[in-house]
């Protein structure tokens, strides 16, 4: 422990996700002994992107305008939406270069533990934008854990209801992994989730 404001500095970068006390340590030792470091810098993009990012009103993802950039490209295939569950989930498929239709961002997962219910989600957004657009599929992109499993299935329920066409991410052994090395849960997905070889 730290005296004044170096523990009040280290305690709250532990605050950020992620970062537990010696991560939060070493930030905040790097802060005080970089002479270079642009601390005005770092405050200033803090307090800008306070100010200036918001939530895209069509999708959920993250941006500066009123539509996100994806939502605003009319190359995109306006008839397919891969919901997901954080704005950081839409960066990851981007990054992918295999998917070219439209997000849905739920702003977390079904958790009932931590008190999370479908209403808590944007799903009534989703199924207001599934009513007013003609999509042929809905790709639904949560984590393959508990929250997301029990996101997934919620989700698909309502889609059938309605008769939209749905679909989930296969999951399964990561490239370059070790059988070895994978739970149970992963290698049973994996022989579920198996092709043929052509």
């Amino acid at each position: 422990m730290y005296d004044g404001i170096v523990q009040d500095l280290i305690d709250e970068f532990g605050r950020l996700p992620g970062i537990g006390p010696k991560s939060a340590q070493r930030i905040a030792f790097h802060i005080l002994q970089t002479q270079n470091f642009d601390v005005s810098r770092l405050a200033e993009l803090l307090t800008e992107v306070r100010e200036k990012v918001r939530f895209c009103e069509v999708c959920g993802n993250i941006t500066e305008q009123e539509r996100c950039s994806i939502c605003r490209d009319p190359r995109r295939d306006q008839t397919l939406i891969c919901v997901v569950e954080e704005p950081k989930d839409v960066v990851a498929i981007e990054r992918t270069r295999q998917f070219r239709g439209l997000y849905h961002v739920l702003g977390g997962a079904i958790s009932p533990i931590d008190g999370i219910g479908p209403d808590d989600l944007s799903i009534p957004a989703l199924m207001r934008r599934l009513g007013e657009a003609e999509v042929r599929e809905v790709i639904i992109a949560t984590d393959p854990n508990l929250e997301g499993e029990a996101t997934a299935a919620y989700l698909s329920r309502l889609l059938t209801s309605i008769e939209v066409p749905a679909s989930r991410l296969a999951s399964g052994l990561p490239v370059g992994g070790d059988l070895e090395f994978a739970d149970e849960v992963t290698l049973g997905r994996a022989f579920e989730g198996r092709r043929s070889i052509d």
